[in-house]
């Protein structure tokens, strides 16, 4: 490695190292005492995630154990040697959950379909009861910020709802904190740090072929806009958190029903005849033809 890629390398890592903590750190993620399972999934993203957290972990003012676990499906030809290699070779307490779902997705999805949903409520199923018997205390999963933009507008064009994956929650069967640390980290980052690291990916040879999920539509959809319009994902990214209830149209979030005037100004009140207000960059862009979105399938 060359001095420039080395300091390009040890740039990147800060950043990454950078960005878990401040997510950990805005979301309350990781408390002392904590016992945080983090599924690993043999992918660029869950590698990085169990990286950083070990490396944050030697330098945080809190104590928490980390452990792994990763779910065996069972899928043809699936590597079962690379990753307790790996995780000897780290050092750590890990555990291998060996479940067929894939033949029981096989068996139940049509061949062609989307075979994702049952998919991933097995597998949740599955962690969540592993995450008992192993008493953690949160379960860490490996979902970034370019993730986060995507479920957001797959909720939007397919389900109606403004909705994305949060950055912590409690799981659906209201038993387990669920948290996701790469929350604020670039999908480009974690790919080149991925590379850097050489971290031993194995492939989902379930899924990994299904290339027209909604979710790849979604997915060249904010690429397409990020080359033509760079900063766009920032910026919409940026809006996940500055939500304004009274400007949308969700009744449960703002009572519009009993909403009466106080005869005093509010710098959120409606300004019914001003334009939106856009930043300069994206006032630009605005002037530009932006009808051009990849299609939805």
């Amino acid at each position: 490695m060359t001095p420039k890629s080395k300091y390009n390398a040890n740039k990147l890592e800060k950043r990454l190292r950078r960005n878990v903590g401040k997510a950990i750190e805005d979301f309350n993620m990781i408390e002392d005492g904590d016992r945080v399972m983090v599924c690993l999934s043999g992918g660029k993203d869950s590698y990085a995630l169990l990286d950083i957290l070990l490396k944050l972990r030697s330098h945080a003012p809190i104590h928490f154990d980390i452990f792994a676990v990763n779910l065996d499906q069972k899928q043809p030809g699936f590597p079962d040697h690379i990753l307790p290699e790996y995780l000897n070779g780290l050092g750590i307490e890990y555990k291998i959950v060996e479940e067929d779902t894939y033949s029981i997705v096989k068996d139940k999805i049509p061949e062609g379909k989307t075979t994702c949903s049952l998919c991933s409520r097995l597998r949740r199923g599955i962690l969540y009861k592993t995450a008992k018997q192993m008493g953690a205390t949160k379960i860490a999963l490996g979902h970034h910020r370019d993730d986060m933009l995507e479920t957001m507008f797959l909720n939007m064009f397919y389900g109606g709802r403004l909705k994305s994956m949060p950055a912590k929650l409690v799981s659906d069967d209201g038993q387990h904190t669920v948290i996701r640390p790469l929350a604020y980290c670039k999908e480009a980052d974690l790919i080149r740090y991925g590379d850097i690291q050489q971290f031993p990916i194995i492939p989902c040879n379930l899924c990994g072929s299904q290339d027209n999920l909604q979710r790849q539509a979604v997915k060249g959809m904010l690429q397409d806009w990020d080359r033509r319009f760079p900063g766009r994902s920032e910026t919409i990214f940026k809006a996940m958190q500055n939500v304004v209830p009274s400007h949308l149209a969700d009744r449960s979030l703002f009572d519009f029903i009993n909403m009466k005037p106080t005869g005093e100004a509010n710098e959120n009140g409606d300004m019914a005849f001003d334009p939106p207000e856009f930043s300069e960059s994206e006032s630009d862009d605005n002037n530009q033809s932006d009808v051009h979105i990849v299609e939805l399938t």
